[in-house]
């Protein structure tokens, strides 16, 4: 008997359909040029393939630790001497802004909190909007925070940017709370005001277009 043909289930491969999270959008946003296409490439073949690893995991767990335990840089000191060797370099740079911005936080009465993760659609393109971790306070302030590893210091797009999506979103991530980013490598904090939000939005819907469209293109 012979084999029936493949049915169109069977043949037509699984579309990839557009998807970002805060950290890839935001630095889709930063680029210009052939890199914006460059870049949305090197991620949609990730996607495909499943590939991505974190480095810099141990090191915001430390970096909880000792705000959870009010211990300035202790847990971040330890875990730069217990990564894994071919990690050191990138921790040794790290750990220093990162005890800064901890003493710059501490004698503030500040605790962890949860917080959680949104699905927020910029135009048509989904994007998973995240914080690191909250922060609650002892006069009533929350943060929640969003942490920046890059070699590079966050240009003002980048900042503008992480800031209006996490404050857009922060009914979902942490309610009343204030966004920050902190910049790890050089232990600086960065909490903009609230303004612009309508313009930001046309800006950034404007780039989820073009992220999309990028995308779909190599398909």
């Amino acid at each position: 008997m012979p084999t029936p043909p493949a049915t169109v289930a069977e043949t037509t491969p699984t579309a990839v359909l557009p998807y970002a999270t805060l950290l890839a959008f935001t630095r889709y946003v930063d680029r210009s040029g052939p890199a914006k296409a460059t870049f949305v490439g090197q991620l949609r073949r990730q996607r495909e393939t499943g590939r991505g690893f974190n480095p810099h995991s141990r090191l915001i767990k430390a970096l909880k630790t000792d705000i959870d335990q009010h211990t300035p840089g202790t847990h971040l000191t330890e875990v730069n001497d217990l990564v894994d060797p071919r990690w050191q370099r990138l921790y040794a740079a790290l750990t220093a802004g990162a005890a800064s911005y901890l003493i710059s936080i501490e004698g503030q009465g500040v605790r962890l909190t949860q917080t959680n993760d949104a699905l927020a659609m910029i135009g048509n393109l989904p994007v998973r909007i995240a914080a690191h971790f909250g922060l609650r306070y002892d006069d009533g302030r929350s943060e929640a925070v969003r942490l920046h590893f890059d070699e590079e210091a966050p240009t003002a797009d980048l900042i503008t940017a992480t800031l209006h999506l996490l404050r857009s979103n922060m009914d979902q991530i942490l309610p009343h709370a204030e966004p920050v980013l902190v910049d790890v490598r050089r232990g600086i904090a960065y909490r903009g005001e609230a303004g612009k939000g309508a313009e930001v939005d046309r800006w950034l819907t404007g780039e989820a277009a073009g992220f999309a469209a990028m995308w779909n293109a190599r398909g």
